[in-house]
C-alpha cells in the first residue's frame, strides 16, 4: 500500500500525449481536405423549391460543380422559417459534403423568435457570403397608392381592412411589415404563407394588399408589371430601382432591413475544406456570367472571408433580439 502522503504519478506525462492527440487530430483533418472533394456535394437549402433562395443556390451548386469537379446537389428542407434544415445541417458529419444555404432568418432573426435546436455561431462554420438584397415595400396593382406614404394613408382613411402577406411568422417579410406597422401606426391584419412564393401570388391577386419580401424575390414581378414597389427598406435606393425612394425618404423611419445569404458548414468541418470552399465560391461568385443572374434578380453579390461572414452573424443575432424585443414582435 502507498504511504497516505503519497501521490501515484503514471509513467508517461499527459500533456506530450495530449499534443500528440491534437497533431493527429489536425493531420486527419489535413488528410480529409487534401482528398476533399471525393463524391457529390450537398447545399441545403431552408425554403421550398422554385423561391428566392432555392434559385440562387441552384445557380451556385452549378458553378461550384465545375469548380469542384464533382456533382453539388441542392436538397430543399423547408419549415420552421429555415430551422428545420438549420438543425440537420447542424447536426451533419463535418465532412464538407453537406453545406447550407444560410440566409437573415436562419442565422439573424430565428434566435430572437424560437426555442432552437441548433447555435447559429457554435454549431456552424462560416464559409462565406453570397449576396444581399434590400426588403421592398411591394403593393397589389389593385391598391391606389403610388408610393408608401399614400398607402399609409389609405390604410388610416380604413383601419382594419387592409391585410399584408408574409412568407410565415417570425420570417424577415413578417418582422419587416410589424416594424412598418409600428413606425407608421396602422392597424393591419398579416397573414402568414409557407413561403414567399404563394404570398407573392395572393399580393399579385389582391388577396392580400402589400408586402415586403427581398427585392431578390420580387423584381421579377415588379419588372413584369405584376406588383408596384411603393418604397425600399433600407439605408440606401437599390441600383436597379434607382427611382423608388427608401421608406425613410418618405418620412417613415425604423424599418430597414437587408436580407443577406451565405453558405455554412457544421461545426469543426476542417479548416482547410472551408478555406476550399471559400476561395471556391469567391471565384464562383467573381464570374460575370453569375453576377449578372443573381443581379438580374434585383440582389447584389457580396463576398466574405469566413472570419467576416462569422463577424456578421454575432452581430446579426444580437442585433434582432433587440429589435424584436424592442417592437415587441411575437411569434403567434
Amino acid at each position: 500500500m502507498l504511504p497516505h502522503a503519497q501521490i501515484y504519478r503514471p509513467a508517461f506525462c499527459l500533456k506530450p500525449l495530449m499534443a500528440a492527440l491534437v497533431l493527429a487530430s489536425a493531420g486527419a483533418g489535413t488528410a480529409l481536405a487534401q482528398g476533399w472533394p471525393d463524391k457529390a456535394i450537398t447545399i441545403v437549402v431552408p425554403t421550398a423549391a422554385g423561391g428566392a433562395n432555392d434559385a440562387m443556390a441552384r445557380i451556385l451548386a452549378q458553378g461550384l460543380s465545375t469548380r469542384l469537379g464533382k456533382p453539388v446537389i441542392v436538397d430543399n428542407k423547408a419549415g420552421a422559417n429555415g430551422a428545420i434544415a438549420s438543425e440537420y445541417v447542424a447536426h451533419a458529419a463535418p465532412d464538407g459534403y453537406t453545406i447550407m444555404f444560410g440566409y437573415i432568418a436562419t442565422h439573424g432573426i430565428n434566435p430572437a423568435l424560437q426555442k432552437l435546436k441548433y447555435d447559429p455561431v457554435k454549431d456552424f462554420e462560416a464559409v462565406g457570403m453570397v449576396a444581399a438584397s434590400p426588403t421592398v415595400l411591394v403593393a397589389s396593382n389593385s391598391v391606389p397608392a403610388k408610393n408608401a406614404k399614400e398607402l399609409v394613408q389609405l390604410i388610416k382613411a380604413k383601419p382594419g381592412t387592409f391585410s399584408y402577406a408574409t412568407a410565415g411568422n417570425g420570417t424577415a417579410p413578417h418582422i419587416a411589415g410589424e416594424l412598418f406597422k409600428l413606425s407608421a401606426g396602422l392597424d393591419v391584419v398579416s397573414i402568414p404563407y409557407k413561403g414567399s412564393a404563394p404570398a407573392v401570388v395572393d399580393t399579385i391577386g389582391g388577396t392580400t394588399q402589400y408586402m415586403f419580401p427581398s427585392l431578390f424575390t420580387a423584381f421579377p414581378q415588379i419588372q413584369g408589371g405584376k406588383l408596384k414597389a411603393l418604397g425600399i427598406a433600407g439605408e440606401k435606393r437599390s441600383s436597379v430601382l434607382p427611382d423608388v425612394p427608401t421608406l425613410a425618404e418618405q418620412g417613415i423611419s425604423n424599418v430597414s432591413m437587408s436580407q443577406w445569404y451565405a453558405l455554412f458548414a457544421p461545426a469543426k468541418t476542417p479548416k482547410a475544406v472551408v478555406e476550399r470552399l471559400n476561395r471556391e465560391l469567391n471565384s464562383v461568385l467573381a464570374d460575370k456570367v453569375v453576377q449578372k443572374k443573381i443581379g438580374d434578380q434585383g440582389a447584389e453579390v457580396e463576398t466574405s472571408t469566413p472570419e467576416q461572414l462569422r463577424t456578421l452573424v454575432q452581430k446579426e443575432v444580437v442585433r434582432w433580439k433587440s429589435v424584436v424585443s424592442s417592437a415587441k414582435i411575437k411569434v403567434e
